[in-house]
């Protein structure tokens, strides 16, 4: 006799996370949906075939894989529906794509993701799609920055590597007013931390490649849209085939079981580490939205329910050099420019080479850090040797 279906409601997300888009009685009672590899779908009979009946038609269209990550993410971000690109780059650009045409403006903020600067600079442009860069603070003031054809504010918080906060709530709401599309990179937070659609997000991208793999070892971008963005979102993507490979999805699932264990950890770890260069002589600032000192931080406790593994800091007035030698000199940071996995990274970071809107003058030198799963006690004495370089350097 087979089981009734597991109702979801009031659970909670780890839960959610455990049992949702998955079905082992689909699958001859195995707990995880397999990889499905394949382009070709074949039909019983012709009639079927002209009129599509069919779950799956082709595989750039989807397959049982893909589809138990989409239906997951789905529920977990509180959306209409998802989609899998092969980056967090492709989320992005699959969902500006989804809301903007030629002769749009586009409102951006000037802390966000730099790659995703760069794409609306290029393609965008080239496109004939405006954009203009706005404040991270400007909140509800966003109203006056639009214009008749501003059809999409894409919005990120906390601001990619300065960590400034936006009043995400506020800006959906001057904007829908206005009829324009809200977009925003969750990747920071997750659906976990922040669940962008009940906020007021139209369409919120997710680099897979982060959290939900836990593990730096694949590619995958998150989409998701409300009802009424959903179908605009879904049209653009079947009409790029922009999918991601079965195997990135695979590890996604795998991922997704285990990501609010993981989070939790990276969140005390990381709140750890913060603290402790808040009381390092070296450091002037620690740019992280939970700590209760951070100019974002009253936004971040009424819209987030935690904080992930990735802050910066900005050091004292220093030397290239002097940098140089402490962060090379690192044993258990490496320098990479991804993050979300179970190791610890830094990287060296100048904001003001690309602000447009708002000026980044910090005291010194700044540094992200993404904090991993290892002992604190063994972190802290890889960075106190790596300050010693650094006073010791001209």
């Amino acid at each position: 006799m087979s089981k009734p279906p597991l109702s979801r409601a009031g659970l909670g997300a780890s839960t959610r996370l455990v049992h949702a888009g998955r079905d082992p009685f689909e699958q001859h009672g195995f707990v995880n949906t397999p990889i499905y590899r394949g382009s070709t779908v074949l039909y019983p009979n012709t009639d079927d075939f002209l009129h599509r009946r069919a779950k799956y038609t082709y595989g750039t269209q989807g397959t049982p894989t893909t589809n138990s990550l989409q239906t997951a993410w789905t529920e977990l971000a509180g959306a209409a529906g998802t989609v899998l690109t092969p980056s967090g780059l492709a989320a992005v650009t699959i969902g500006l794509l989804a809301c903007l045409k030629a002769g749009d403006h586009l409102l951006v903020v000037d802390s966000v993701y730099r790659p995703t600067r760069i794409f609306c600079d290029g393609v965008l442009k080239r496109f004939g799609v405006e954009t203009t860069y706005y404040d991270p603070a400007v909140g509800a003031g966003i109203g006056d920055l639009m214009r008749p054809n501003t059809a999409a504010i894409l919005t990120e918080a906390p601001g990619s590597q300065t960590f400034e906060m936006q009043d995400v709530p506020a800006i959906a709401d001057a904007a829908h007013a206005r009829g324009a599309c809200v977009l925003m990179d969750n990747t920071w937070a997750t659906p976990l931390f922040f669940p962008p659609h009940e906020r007021g997000v139209d369409i919120c991208i997710e680099a897979g490649t982060k959290y939900l793999s836990g593990g730096s070892d694949l590619l995958l971008g998150l989409t998701s849209a409300n009802a009424r963005w959903w179908p605009k979102l879904q049209a653009t993507f079947s009409a790029f085939a922009m999918c991601a490979g079965p195997e990135d999805v695979f590890l996604g699932l795998r991922g997704l079981r285990t990501m609010a264990l993981r989070l939790r950890e990276h969140e005390k770890q990381a709140l750890e580490m913060a603290r402790w260069f808040q009381g390092r002589p070296e450091v002037a600032e620690v740019l992280h939205p939970a700590l209760p000192d951070h100019p974002g931080h009253a936004i971040w406790q009424r819209d987030f329910s935690g904080s992930s593994g990735l802050f910066s800091i900005v050091l004292k007035p220093a030397s290239q050099a002097a940098v140089a030698a402490m962060v090379d000199g690192l044993q258990l940071f490496g320098i990479g420019a991804s993050w979300g996995g179970f190791e610890s990274l830094v990287l060296p970071f100048d904001a003001a080479t690309y602000r447009t809107a708002t000026r980044y003058a910090p005291a010194g030198p700044s540094l992200r850090f993404h904090i991993g799963l290892e002992d604190l006690d063994d972190l802290k004495a890889d960075l106190e040797d790596g300050f010693e370089r650094l006073r010791a350097t001209v």
